[in-house]
C-alpha cells in the first residue's frame, strides 16, 4: 500500500510546524486579525496555540487552510 499523499500539501508536516511558520510570517497581531480565535488574541504562544487547535478542529482547519493558502506556491 502506498502511504504517499502527493496531493495532500499537510502530509508530514506538524501542527506545531504550522504554527510556528505562520507566527513567523503573519506575527500574532495578524493571525489574530485573519483568524479570530482567542489564542491569538490574548497572551498567545505556540504552546497554549497548540493545546487549543488539537482540542478545536474548526479553529485547527483554518489554521491549516490559512497554512496551505499562504505556502502553497513556495
Amino acid at each position: 500500500m502506498n502511504t504517499e499523499q502527493p496531493r495532500n500539501l499537510m502530509h508530514g508536516i506538524t501542527l506545531e510546524t504550522v504554527v510556528e511558520k505562520l507566527v513567523d510570517y503573519y506575527g500574532w497581531e495578524q493571525l489574530a486579525n485573519r483568524i479570530s480565535i482567542n489564542c491569538f488574541k490574548n497572551d498567545p504562544s505556540v504552546k497554549s496555540t497548540l493545546k487549543f487547535l488539537r482540542r478545536t478542529p474548526w479553529a485547527r482547519e483554518q489554521v491549516e487552510n490559512l497554512y496551505v493558502a499562504t505556502f502553497a506556491l513556495c
